[in-house]
Order: C-alpha cells, then structure tokens, then sequence
C-alpha cells in the first residue's frame, strides 16, 4: 500500500479471510525495526486472541430484591410501566417470590410451587385471586389512589 502524502508512511495490515485489517502501528525511519515487531505482534494477536473472553451471565432482578423495601419499590415500579398488562404484573410479583423464596411463598400462600411458576412466569395472566393470595404471602399492601 502507498500513501502519497508526507516522508515515508508505512502501512502495516493484515489479511483475516475476507477482511483486511489495518494495523495501527508506525513511526518515524528511527522506529521502524521497533513498528515492524509491533505489528508482527498484533498481527499474531489478530490471529490468536491472548484477550480473555469477557464472561456474561443473564441478569435476573430476584438477586437485587433483598428487602421488603426494594421489593415493594420494584412492583410499584412495574405497576407504573405495566399500562394494563397483567402477565407483566404477574411476573414482577414472580420476581418478588424468587427473591423471598419460592417454595416459602407456596407455603404462606397455599399454592403449590408449581402452580406459582406457572401463574408468575408472566406468559399468562393469573386470576385476580391467586395474586391475592401472593401479595398477601409477600406481605405486601395494594392500595387505591385517584389517578
């Protein structure tokens, strides 16, 4: 590759199948012993990536929800955004009991675990009284404001 433009560029690139991957690395005619290494060492890097790989994990808001507070924060945040969705509210309530604990929610509620799973996956919306039956397990208050 040439540059016509100023003393002596250099360009160092790399071929990646059908890419072509410029390498930023150069200098003066002083340095070029030094930008050669340079860029055989990002060219190898290019090659072999020596950069871990960054590790996710999916986030899950019942490992946030540690108080009574911040749980009653998060639904009320939801009942907020929600605009009428139930299923939406159903698995903001779901969240809620993964984060007490499920099977101490079925308990306090009398429903089975499985039946709580299924009705706060928040791909349906449960009946009125099952939601009742949670928020009460919860210990959580709804209460009425005009709009």
């Amino acid at each position: 590759m040439r540059v016509d433009h100023g003393p002596g560029y250099r360009v160092y690139f790399k071929r990646r199948g059908n890419e072509l991957v410029i390498l930023l690395a150069g200098g003066s005619k002083a340095t070029q012993a030094a930008d050669i290494k340079t860029a055989l060492r990002l060219a190898r890097d290019i090659q072999e990536p020596t950069m871990a790989r960054t590790k996710t994990t999916p986030y899950d808001v019942a490992d946030h929800l540690r108080t009574p507070k911040e749980m009653a924060a998060y639904l009320e945040a939801c009942l907020e955004e929600a605009d009428g969705d139930a299923a939406f509210i159903a698995k903001a309530l779901g969240d809620i009991a993964r984060a007490k604990g499920m099977s101490q929610v079925a308990l306090d509620s009398g429903l089975s675990r499985e039946s709580l799973y299924k009705a706060l996956s928040g791909e349906r919306s449960p009946d009125f009284e099952t939601i009742l039956r949670v928020v009460n397990a919860l210990g959580i208050r709804l209460h009425a404001k005009v709009a």
